[in-house]
């Protein structure tokens, strides 16, 4: 598990150091950075329930989304880096009702990210 964990910091970590920056959005490193601390939640190696830090950390990474632009490009950052990161797309569903966020975004792996508001 540790091993894992390693491994998607180390892809966060290149994410964050490839990713272009737009301005006055959020970048999808961010946007994954934002979610470090519900890794183990969203692989399915970890406790049935997110952490109160996983919970702050997506509702935090909600509240700078407020744009549709925005909605849309951490919706399409998701859609691309999720899977190779190993997501379990069930876990990813179950997040916003746990952490208690209202989000415009459908979680779904073959969400169109263009009709996201």
């Amino acid at each position: 598990m540790a091993e894992k964990m390693v491994w998607v910091h180390g892809l966060v970590v290149l994410a964050l150091i490839i990713a272009s920056p737009v301005v006055d959005a959020v970048s999808c490193g961010d946007a994954v950075s934002a979610l470090i601390p519900c890794g183990s939640f969203l692989l399915g190696v970890g406790a049935p329930k997110p952490s109160s830090e996983c919970c702050a950390s997506a509702q935090s990474l909600n509240k700078l989304t407020t744009t549709t632009a925005d909605r849309r490009a951490v919706c399409q950052c998701f859609v691309k880096s999720g899977p190779s990161f190993g997501v379990k797309p069930a876990r990813t569903k179950l997040l916003p009702s746990l952490c208690k966020i209202n989000i415009n975004i459908p979680v779904t792996p073959n969400v169109d990210c263009n009709k996201v508001q």
